[in-house]
């Protein structure tokens, strides 16, 4: 675990597009133990389903806020990614690849 301070990403002002790429990407520059805090308009459930298909076993997801205006998640990096494995994000939030309202 780094000693770093949680990186807070608040998606709301965001264009739908950027939002998963920039959770994605930083999620991958965690370091096991470390975790980042995500704000949303919200219920990113269809950023967990995401993250359970592209980094399923190397997350650990928990609300800290549940709207119904604010959701806020503690996405911690619980595993390192596969030794050989590239990661990967799919398309943006909110461009009908995730089902986010955009």
């Amino acid at each position: 675990m780094s000693t770093l301070a949680t990186p807070t990403i608040d998606v709301r002002s965001l264009a739908p597009a950027q939002r998963h790429p920039l959770i994605f990407a930083t999620f991958d520059g965690l370091a096991v133990g470390d975790a980042l805090e995500l704000v949303n308009d919200h219920d990113p459930v269809p950023l967990f389903m995401q993250f359970a298909r592209l980094r399923g076993g190397q997350f650990d997801w928990r609300y800290l806020q549940s709207g119904p205006e604010v959701w806020q998640v503690r996405i911690a990096r619980s595993q390192p990614a596969p030794a050989g494995v590239a990661p990967r994000a799919e398309g943006g939030c909110g461009g009908g690849g995730c089902g986010c309202r955009g």
